[in-house]
């Protein structure tokens, strides 16, 4: 803060304030009286709140999104740890080819990908399928797993592996009781961050979701497109409220500078 001069300081809250200013907007509104979206109003109420608990559709696409996001997650670390131990501490041909394969999910724009699986789902027969849209979740948050546990592995000293494996150690009892305890911050913290990615996904995956299938995001989406009430603010401050407290976990966990910029 000291090197940034009253022009860059100036800059930087007038920014702060254009990202932030949507989403004070969405929570004051959650709290309005009235039957519809309004901005001011005139007195605060949490009727909309408990108008949540009379939306049974979106109780049920919340389960949904919760075991989705719990599902892809841990199907996503189960992936990254391997590739991570594989890229960081291995040179074989085609290890930049597999980096760029696991990675390209944040390449390819989800509009793509939708229409993608929603064709391939056709032709397989999954459409309406929760094991499809499962994996289809797990592709996406893979690449947000991978690196905070690649950043875990590269920078991770094997002497203690190798002494366990000295004494009679298996690879695995090396990696259960050694290796894993180590990367233990970057692994918890990727599958903190790609449960928040597979719950707030909504591009992709409203072209594969059915009736059946619909994710919390899809259900407020569609729920706008038809209604004008503030349950989709209320709903919309709970998502941002825990999406916080993800992210403050995150940073407790493993740093959000690993995140975003990818300090080790």
């Amino acid at each position: 803060m000291e090197r940034n001069g009253p022009v860059a300081l100036a800059f930087h809250t007038l920014f702060t304030i254009f990202i932030i200013a949507p989403l004070i907007v969405v929570v004051l509104v959650s709290f309005s009286d009235k039957g519809y979206v309004s901005m001011p109003f005139d007195g605060a109420s949490l009727r909309w709140y408990l108008a949540i608990l009379k939306a049974p559709e979106l109780i049920a696409a919340f389960w949904l999104s919760i075991w989705l996001g719990l599902g892809s997650a841990t199907l996503a670390t189960v992936i990254a740890i391997p590739a991570a131990l594989a890229i960081a501490r291995h040179r074989f041909f085609g290890r930049d080819g597999l980096m760029a394969f696991l990675m390209s999910p944040l390449m390819i724009p989800h509009v793509v990908m939708g229409v993608a699986f929603l064709r391939f789902f056709s032709i397989m027969g999954w459409t309406g399928s929760f094991v499809g849209l499962l994996l289809v979740h797990a592709l996406i948050v893979v690449p947000f797993s991978l690196r905070l546990t690649l950043a875990a592995v590269a920078g991770l000293e094997r002497d203690a592996e190798l002494a366990a494996r000295s004494l009679g150690a298996s690879r695995f009892v090396a990696f259960r009781r050694i290796l894993l305890p180590l990367i233990l911050p970057g692994v918890a913290g990727g599958w903190v961050l790609a449960f928040i990615q597979s719950f707030d996904e909504v591009t992709m995956t409203i072209f594969v979701a059915t009736p059946g299938t619909t994710t919390l995001p899809v259900a407020l989406y569609h729920r706008v497109a038809l209604l004008t009430d503030p349950v989709t603010t209320s709903v919309s401050t709970i998502m941002i409220v825990g999406t916080m407290a993800l992210m403050f976990v995150l940073d407790r966990i493993v740093g959000l500078d690993k995140v975003l910029i990818g300090k080790k």
